[in-house]
């Protein structure tokens, strides 16, 4: 009888194991498409005129060497998706690195970087600014 009362017991118990239900209590957080993993918002910038140059040489960003920056709506990012030689030759007269040119960009501003999907300098002076743009 005794053995029968432990046999029953561990019977209940062995059965109860294993038995979750079915649906899952994980939460799981999606990233807003609007927003970056930093919470900074994504701005999509489509054919809009921008201030062109290089942001250590005319914008005075921080940085060694010499890279293409924007400045849009009164604020400067560097650009990803295009460099500053991809424009002509940047140390020319009419180069990035010594004067500001207009550009007309589609992309988007991404962790305080422009992301650039196109990039074309309007107004060019001279040849040595057409070399490698075309």
């Amino acid at each position: 009888m005794k053995y029968g009362f432990v046999l029953l017991l561990l019977c209940a118990f062995f059965s109860g194991v294993g038995c979750q239900p079915n649906e899952s209590h994980l939460v799981f957080e999606v990233e807003d498409p609007d927003m970056t993993a930093s919470g900074s918002p994504v701005l999509e910038v489509k054919l809009t005129e921008v201030d062109a140059s290089c942001g250590q040489c005319q914008f005075g960003m921080p940085g060694n060497g010499c890279d293409l920056a924007i400045r849009m709506e009164g604020k400067v990012y560097f650009v990803d998706g295009s460099s500053i030689d991809g424009h002509g030759d940047a140390h020319a007269k009419d180069g990035l690195c010594n004067c500001v040119r207009k550009a007309i960009v589609s992309g988007k501003v991404l962790n305080e970087r422009f992301v650039a999907s196109e990039m074309t300098l309007v107004g060019l002076a001279s040849p040595s600014a057409v070399m490698e743009e075309n």
